[in-house]
């Protein structure tokens, strides 16, 4: 506990990013069990899917406008793309332990009951999709996305250490 408070203290983004993420949690279960329950049972997967992607839009807004707000200059349609790149890739790892819990591991009716299926789809994808995603966005984010100005001001200077040429050791 104590090192999540300082953490938070040493970065607040990610105080910021984890509020945005639970709404994003809610967004994503309200389209996951409505689908689900109401207009698609047979496509779990898919379902999920779809509330992960429309969640994912509301949180690159929410992500820019106020957990990274103090970083990221770069132009918008290339960070946009950034984002759309490292959501895809969260996207099929919040959806890929469903997918193993469903079709690996055969854990739907008949095979179990309703319930033990339930059970399964929820912990395997919304919850541990979830923390998977959670923690490789939240890397991403910050290194690609949405990085720190100087880091930024790093990459792209001419005398990055990456840029500027190596002195020849004098013989």
């Amino acid at each position: 506990m104590r090192s999540l408070i300082r953490l938070v203290k040493a970065n607040p983004s990610v105080l910021r990013f984890l509020v945005v993420g639970g709404v994003g949690f809610v967004i994503t279960m309200v389209i996951n069990y409505g689908l689900k329950l109401f207009v698609i049972p047979q496509h779990p997967v898919t379902a999920l899917a779809v509330g992960t992607i429309v969640a994912t839009i509301v949180s690159y807004v929410l992500n820019k406008k106020w957990s990274f707000d103090d970083r990221g200059d770069r132009h918008t349609a290339y960070e946009l793309l950034l984002f759309v790149i490292v959501s895809v890739i969260g996207i099929g790892l919040n959806s890929a332990p469903l997918y193993l819990s469903r079709y690996g591991f055969d854990l739907e009716v008949p095979n179990v009951t309703r319930a033990h299926q339930e059970i399964a789809d929820f912990v395997s994808g919304p919850v541990i999709g979830t923390m998977i995603a959670m923690v490789f966005r939240y890397w991403a984010m910050n290194k690609f996305v949405f990085p720190k100005r100087a880091e930024l001001d790093d990459v792209l200077s001419p005398t990055s250490p990456s840029t500027a040429s190596t002195p020849t050791p004098a013989r």
